[in-house]
């Protein structure tokens, strides 16, 4: 044991850190720059600033071998002139704060001489007898230690960056599969289920710690699942009850020539005309399609469309129940839902039904999609024949009560047989 020379204090914490130095295993060695590198990542936990772990650098300089062993010795004797140009230049008050921080820190100790100097006195072969300066003891003695918690802050910091990975992968997925939902009119309270996504958002701290992120990502998780469930169930209700009459349907229409979410342009293209039932006829004065058109600058302005009932819609065009939730339509949004489906399936672009349900409204459009499926074997191109009564309708030359009436006189069966 050694005591600190002039007016600096002996504590216990010198004392303890002393002992700790007396308990090196025999025998045992370490690679001082890969122990330095576990210092450094164990510093939070070692309690060690920056600015003292170059000094620690500096010391570990002054020793002559890469191996640490206590058979070399384990006293470093700089100057503070030569320890301060290893230093980064680093002042002498600054060296002597950092370096109370490292003997606080239990990483070196003081092995004071007489008279306060640091030296080596050798014997006449040129070995050292005995060095007073700084001890690297300490750093030996609680090298396994040292290495411990450097593997485990290794350990947090990747499993800190898998769990923010794995929080903004789940983050995309949720927001991508609510926007799903809206888009395809999936039923379910989608707007509470927004609102819990943008809450947990709302809770992602700018600064994360694996404390403070884990639950969110636990939360996220499971409100992902939750909208997967609702979701497989709209797809497998879809599958079961629309299979066969997609099939049907598709063998049936198999001479159309059309590219999926694509249709020819009425410029290019040729449209069949309709048999004299489904064409739109004028309704007499006083009636619908007078009221829904106005003069304007010589012309005819359009006006909103008025939707009809929706079982005379089911009634002129019973196909289209095929294609609802569950295999029947309830309500018009399950019309709509259903229209959805059948245009992809028509060939008729997102863009052609989008424009129709601006000019048309969206009940409408979707009835005048039930009323092509009606009639598709007389339709070359459905997406063509959609954008000119888009067209039409603007105008104020279409009406889709005629259309609909004429359908409903036909008396089309609610099936289809194949054959």
């Amino acid at each position: 044991m050694t005591t600190p020379f002039g007016r600096r204090a002996m504590s216990l914490g010198m004392l303890v850190n002393q002992q700790l130095a007396e308990t090196i295993e025999p025998g045992i060695t370490r690679n001082k720059w890969k122990l330095f590198r576990a210092v450094c990542e164990a510093r939070p936990s070692l309690g060690v600033t920056d600015r003292a772990l170059t000094v620690l650098d500096a010391l570990l300089t002054f020793y002559p071998d890469d191996e640490i062993s206590e058979a070399r010795g384990l006293v470093v004797f700089p100057s503070n002139a030569q320890l301060s140009l290893r230093a980064r230049g680093m002042t002498a008050a600054t060296l002597r704060r950092h370096l109370a921080v490292l003997i606080d820190a239990g990483l070196i100790l003081r092995k004071d001489s007489p008279n306060g100097k640091r030296y080596a006195r050798r014997s006449r072969a040129g070995e050292i007898n005995e060095a007073f300066g700084f001890s690297l003891a300490p750093l030996l003695a609680r090298a396994a230690e040292i290495e411990s918690v450097a593997a485990q802050v290794v350990a947090d910091r990747e499993l800190l960056r898998i769990t923010r990975d794995r929080l903004t992968v789940c983050r995309r997925d949720v927001a991508k599969l609510i926007a799903a939902a809206f888009d395809e009119g999936v039923s379910g309270d989608w707007g509470s289920i927004l609102d819990m996504f943008r809450t947990l958002v709302g809770r992602i701290p700018r600064v994360a710690t694996l404390k403070t992120i884990s639950p969110l990502l636990e939360e996220m998780e499971m409100l992902r699942s939750e909208i997967i469930n609702l979701l497989e169930i709209r797809v497998k209700t879809q599958k079961i009850d629309a299979r066969e009459s997609q099939i049907e349907r598709h063998k049936q229409n198999s001479n159309l020539k059309y590219d999926f979410e694509s249709e020819p342009r009425l410029e290019n293209m040729r449209v069949a005309p309709l048999p004299d039932d489904l064409q739109p006829r004028s309704e007499s004065a006083g009636g619908r399609q007078s009221e829904e058109r106005a003069p304007h600058k010589g012309g005819l302005a359009p006006r909103s469309l008025q939707s009809f009932p929706l079982g005379l819609v089911l009634q002129a065009c019973p196909q289209i129940a095929d294609y609802g939730p569950g295999g029947r339509i309830d309500n018009w949004r399950d019309l709509v839902a259903a229209a959805v489906v059948v245009r992809t399936m028509l060939g008729v672009s997102s863009s052609a039904y989008e424009q129709a349900c601006m000019t048309m409204g969206r009940e409408n459009a979707a009835t005048v999609i039930a009323c092509i499926l009606e009639r598709g074997g007389h339709i070359n191109s459905a997406g063509g024949y959609l954008r000119d009564l888009t067209r039409r309708t603007e105008r104020g030359e279409f009406a889709v009560g005629p259309m609909l009436m004429a359908l409903a006189r036909t008396g089309v069966p609610g099936r289809r047989l194949a054959g």
